[in-house]
């Protein structure tokens, strides 16, 4: 004896509307995930670029000045110091300008 008192399942077909909201799910999926890829391959692009400037191996500044902030170029490179002076370097350690920077009121 066949007891089976399960009711059979019903195939149907969806609606337009359903259909292309679905489809539509599924591209955006994929874009999103083409776009999370894209994102962590510029990452390791970026992050494996050719490294920074070489940092000069010293700084002779001046007596009583303490350095605050520090920026290079590929000519010279520029030391803030407490005292609202940037001193400019040549790529050789040799004292290009000095610049004092003054408070606007």
């Amino acid at each position: 004896m066949d007891n089976d008192t399960s009711t059979p399942v019903q195939e149907f077909e969806l609606p337009p509307s359903l259909r292309f909201l679905r489809q539509l799910v599924t591209v955006l999926t994929g874009v999103m995930i083409v776009g999370v890829v894209m994102i962590i391959a510029l990452l390791v692009i970026r992050l494996n670029a050719d490294p920074a400037p070489a940092l000069p191996a010293s700084i002779t500044l001046p007596d009583g000045s303490t350095p605050v902030a520090f920026t290079q170029t590929a000519n010279w490179y520029a030391v803030v110091t407490a005292d609202d002076k940037i001193l400019i370097y040549a790529l050789d350690g040799q004292l290009r300008d000095t610049i004092t920077v003054s408070q606007a009121d």
